[in-house]
Formats: C-alpha cells, structure tokens, sequence
C-alpha cells in the first residue's frame, strides 16, 4: 500500500443533527452535520404524516405543479379557441373575393359555413362570387385548423 496517499481516518468523529441529536463515528472527516437523523426522521419516529421540507423542496415541486397545471389548461383553451364556432371568417385566410362574398351573404363566423355546409356543398356555392375553387380552400383551411366538416360537406356536387 502507498502511504501518504489515503485520507486522515478519525475513529471518534462526531456527527451532529439539526434536531440537537449527537453520536460519534468513524470517518474521515472530524465533524458531520446532518439535517435529519433516526431520532427525527418521520419513518422512524412514526410519524409519516409529516414532510420534511429541506431548502423548500416541497414548495418548489407544488411551484412545478402549479405551473404545469396552468401551462395544460391554457393549451387546452387554445385548442377550444382554435376550433371555435365564433371564430372570425377573415381569419381563415381565403381570398379578399371569397371573403368578401361570405360577408354579403351575412357569413361572419365559422359557425354559419359549418351551417351551411350541413346543407351540402350547393348551399356555398349559390353564393353570388363564391365558386368551387373558394369552396376547395374553404375546406382545406377548415380541415387545418382541425375543424370537423359535417357529411354533407364530403359529397362532391356538380
């Protein structure tokens, strides 16, 4: 063995608690603290309704908690938001003609085209200035935005 190479061992280390609890060991440092021991740990003293909270751990993993929880349900209301029925038709992004057309005929929201197209493609394309290519990126868009197009939507009419 090489000397002067291992740590100073001290047989008679003494180990102190932050609950004033003291003992000695061996080790290879002189003086230990600790900030729970056997005589204040709640699974030895039976008390396992207590929490030991050391630094603020518990109030950082309910900080956590928290802002997960906000962080689920803005997502979940920005999804509600994304498929809303009051959802403006501007924000679809369809041509000034197409958009312009669906206002004449007092369309304004997503709402009313999902109305009108539970009576079928014929019902949008009647539409004075609304013809079938405004209709194609109607629906494409809607079907982007994750907006559920009723049955009467996917027949094609000619």
């Amino acid at each position: 063995m090489k000397k002067d190479i291992h740590p100073t061992y001290y047989p008679d280390a003494k180990v102190t608690c932050a609950c004033g609890n003291t003992w000695t060991t061996g080790s290879t440092k002189k003086e230990i603290r600790t900030e729970v021991c056997s005589k204040c740990h709640p699974f030895f003293t039976g008390e396992m309704a207590r929490i030991i909270d050391i630094e603020g751990q518990v109030d950082r993993f309910y900080k956590k908690l928290q802002a997960r929880q906000s962080h689920a349900e803005a997502k979940k209301a920005r999804e509600q938001e994304r498929v809303s029925p009051e959802r403006p038709v501007a924000e679809l992004g369809l041509g000034a003609r197409a958009t312009e057309a669906l206002t004449k005929a007092r369309i304004t929201k997503v709402g009313d085209i999902l109305q009108k197209l539970t009576e079928g493609e014929a019902a949008l394309l009647d539409i004075d200035g609304f013809g079938r290519k405004s209709l194609i990126d109607l629906k494409k868009a809607l079907r982007q935005l994750g907006y559920e197009l009723p049955a009467a939507a996917e027949e094609i009419a000619v």
